[in-house]
């Protein structure tokens, strides 16, 4: 490992918005988000598989009253999405160092309001698609999570992941509603839903030409 990245992981966990395994806060901060960290009642928000939270330090600025955590396994990537955190002053953007599956270790049950799913790993192979983060079993938690409501963002370039997650996972749950896509976000009204924010990876696949995909829905009441 590199010194530059023995640095930043020794920073990431001396960072207060920061949380991972390592930290005392870790295994209380389940249901203790707003009281131990952000020190409000704010609605919480989430960005998944977060990379350097592009969203979670965005949707910080578009929404001063409401907090935002990044999630990611990666130190790393968090440390990016941290410092741009600690630089900006976004006292409602934090992050947290875990596992996607192990969510329900880290929130309550109606703890979390929203939920963003953006630019995912696509797990291409058939075998991987239990791994997705649009498969039932992590929707399944997202729900639990959100009290059975709430609103689930997703966001991807992979066409694949796209027409998987609407045909094979959301077709047959009865447990949405309000489901709204479109498979060319920026050349629809859907757009301004995302203020201007693009990750590193939407950068990338679009000045090759691809199509960002993008869906939102509800769950049922």
């Amino acid at each position: 490992m590199s010194r530059q990245k023995l640095n930043r992981f020794k920073e990431i966990g001396e960072r207060e918005n920061i949380i991972e395994r390592e930290d005392d806060r870790f295994d209380i901060i389940k249901g203790q988000w707003n009281k131990l960290l952000f020190k409000n009642e704010n609605p919480i928000n989430l960005e998944l598989a977060c990379g350097r939270g592009e969203y979670t330090t965005g949707l910080a600025k578009v929404f001063p009253n409401e907090n935002f955590i990044g999630i990611d396994i990666k130190g790393e990537r968090l440390w990016k999405g941290s410092t741009q955190a600690l630089e900006e002053e976004l006292d409602n953007a934090a992050f947290l160092r875990t596992f996607i599956l192990d969510l329900e270790q880290s929130f309550v049950a109606g703890e979390v309001k929203d939920i963003w799913i953006v630019h995912p790993d696509p797990r291409p192979r058939d075998r991987d698609d239990k791994r997705r983060l649009t498969y039932h079993r992590f929707l399944d938690i997202y729900k639990k999570i959100q009290g059975g409501k709430g609103r689930i963002y997703f966001k991807t370039d992979n066409t694949d992941l796209f027409d998987w997650t609407l045909n094979e996972v959301l077709a047959s749950r009865t447990d949405i509603m309000d489901l709204h896509f479109t498979k060319d976000l920026h050349k629809s009204d859907y757009i301004k839903e995302h203020f201007g924010i693009t990750t590193r990876y939407e950068n990338k696949f679009s000045i090759i030409g691809e199509k960002i995909k993008y869906l939102r829905f509800e769950w049922k009441a």
